[in-house]
């Protein structure tokens, strides 16, 4: 089946500017009327958050390691349905990924493995004719890669643009297709766990609108068009069909934390569980007094919890529901901010505590260090959530907190193939550092269904 065109945005390095470029691309052609389907290389919540404010479509993450080619494949085709451009950011530098030989989950590998074409970015601050050397090294660097174009950041101005595109011209075969000019406007701030969040104001209706004139203005739109048309997408025929929900996992409704604190979650692992049959409902554990009726599990995915933590705090009936539920054996899978605040309370960053829900007997401090950082795969030690013992799934891990000790009252059953244990377990609370992806084996949607229908206190 013949599909419409994308291309994927890839990077000099961290912090080329990939996210603007990428957003003003996605931005200008919504405005043009185009149904722009976004996609992140790489394990990250941020970068497809601000994609949904500029696409009105849920942005999916590609990750060969975690995903497999199949997985990976799988979520690309699905959601390009209904789409007719698709727009995938990199992750740091074109060739950079896993710790491998082969540079596994790179953006280059992503883009071979969906053939599809790549336009560098490039942060011009501080460079001028040296540029051409640069687009040359990474031309001739892996020559089967579609390198096709190229746009540079943070220009200072029509000048040193015209500097740049000479360079480039004289020595490369890519298209030189424009450039964002240094402008505090379309800067998209940082924080801890990098940019800020898609909900604050500054990443709002406003900055959307702005960057896509600027974008608009400096970068040749059409060309770009052109060259994600002359991508020839086509689904392999191996690639499944979207599947049916299972009539196993009906009845298993799954209460899901989402708002300001916690919204770090992939979409393909919410889409496995409703695959397997179970229904999902949202929740606020910030806003929310009580849980939603007639629940079989609950799911806290990760977030800022820390910086919500008076909120959080502050909601005692909240907090008195979700101790309740575990005490009683209901089911709860947690993944770092979850894990937070599932224990005694948070230390924030300036030290004050904030008293959390106390399933687990430790409590948390957050530091101004990253502690972990990098790619997790864990085998269960015993029957878990989401899989048998002796199963292994994988994920990641980036985290600015730590645990002060081991929870007195629960035991390690995910073995991280190192001498430290995770994934800590009371009754049936189960809770990591660690985001799993659920694509990462093929049975975690309907282990989860199964292990909530059977344990559930509310059969």
């Amino acid at each position: 089946m013949d599909m419409d065109r994308a291309v994927i945005i890839g990077g000099a390095h961290s912090g080329s500017g990939k996210t603007t470029v990428s957003i003003g691309l996605m931005a200008v052609l919504r405005r043009r009327g185009l149904i722009v389907q976004p996609f992140k290389v790489g394990p990250d919540y941020i970068d497809p958050g601000l994609h949904e404010k500029a696409c009105e479509r849920r942005s999916y993450s590609l990750d060969p390691w975690m995903m497999g080619e199949k997985g990976l494949k799988e979520t690309f085709f699905h959601n390009m349905t209904g789409a007719n451009m698709g727009i995938i950011e990199g992750v740091m530098g074109l060739f950079d990924g896993r710790n491998d030989d082969t540079a596994t989950s790179s953006t280059a590998h992503v883009a071979m493995m969906l053939n599809l074409p790549v336009i560098l970015v490039i942060d011009a601050r501080s460079v001028a004719q040296s540029v051409g050397a640069i687009v040359y090294g990474f031309e001739n660097y892996m020559p089967e890669l579609k390198l096709v174009g190229v746009v540079f950041n943070r220009v200072a101005g029509d000048s040193h643009y015209e500097m740049l595109r000479r360079a480039v011209k004289e020595r490369c075969r890519v298209s030189v297709l424009g450039y964002l000019p240094r402008d505090p406007a379309i800067s998209i701030p940082e924080r801890h766990l990098g940019l800020a969040a898609p909900e604050e104001e500054k990443c709002g209706k406003r900055f959307l609108h702005d960057l896509a004139d600027i974008t608009e203005r400096h970068v040749d739109i059409d060309r770009v068009l052109e060259i994600a048309a002359g991508a020839a997408i086509q689904k392999p025929s191996g690639v499944s069909s979207i599947p049916s929900p299972s009539p196993t996992g009906r009845g298993v409704r799954i209460a899901v934390a989402l708002d300001e604190a916690f919204w770090f979650y992939y979409h393909d692992n919410l889409d496995v569980l409703e695959a397997a049959g179970a229904e999902i409902v949202f929740f606020s554990p910030l806003h929310d007094r009580l849980l939603p009726g007639d629940i079989a599990a609950i799911y806290f995915g990760g977030g800022y919890p820390e910086l919500y933590a008076r909120g959080l705090s502050e909601n005692n009936s909240m907090r008195k529901a979700i101790k309740e539920w575990a005490g009683s054996g209901g089911p709860i899978y947690g993944e770092c901010g979850g894990l937070m605040i599932l224990t005694e309370g948070i230390y924030d960053f300036n030290g004050a505590f904030f008293e959390m829900t106390g399933v687990y007997e430790t409590r948390v401090r957050m530091t101004r260090e990253r502690l972990r950082l990098g790619y997790r795969e864990v085998e269960f030690l015993e029957r878990t959530i989401l899989g048998d013992r002796g199963d292994r799934v994988r994920g990641h891990e980036f985290h600015y907190s730590e645990l002060l000790h081991q929870p007195e009252n629960a035991r390690g059953v995910y073995s991280p193939g190192s001498s430290r244990l995770e994934g800590w377990r009371v009754k049936n609370t189960f809770s990591s550092y660690i985001h799993i992806h659920f694509k990462s084996n093929d049975r975690i949607g309907s282990n989860f269904v199964a292990f909530c229908r059977q344990e559930s206190p509310r059969k």
